[in-house]
């Protein structure tokens, strides 16, 4: 399995490819509908995260020490932001999740070309899953 290290390289180098923002939110709508499905289960109040305009469910297991996510949104854009967030941290280690930096999202300027209430709904997804992970290594 690749490090969150190597994989943030990885979607910062993809987002090279494009010239404009319109090609990158076409990759993060494209990325958002690929995303697995989330359980129906999983989609009550218990899972939203707070702080995002629109409505994002976020779930997580893990196996052993490894965390795994799935989630859904009901934004085209916000749900391509969380499966980014899925691909970078789907599978990695807890201890590696709680302590990622994510700098890949400074560096494709992804704050910047977002919306204030969409730049923070993407800070809310990041924290509540490193908070599940801290949850995971408390509990281990």
């Amino acid at each position: 399995m690749s490090s969150i290290a190597d994989i943030e390289k990885e979607i910062t180098e993809d987002f090279e490819l494009f010239d404009d923002w319109e090609g990158k939110y076409e990759y993060l709508i494209g990325l958002g509908k690929d995303l697995p499905l989330i359980d129906e289960k999983f989609k009550t109040d218990e899972y939203i995260v707070r702080g995002c305009q629109s409505r994002v469910w976020l779930h997580a297991s893990h196996d052993g020490n490894r965390v795994f996510y799935t989630a859904d949104s009901d934004a085209i854009i916000t749900k391509g932001l969380v499966a980014l967030m899925i691909k970078v941290l789907n599978g990695q280690k807890a201890e590696d999740i709680a302590k990622a930096e994510l700098g890949f999202i400074d560096k494709i300027g992804l704050k910047e070309h977002l919306s204030p209430t969409r730049s923070n709904g993407l800070v809310s997804m990041v924290k509540q899953m490193k908070l599940y992970a801290l949850a995971l290594i408390k509990t281990n």
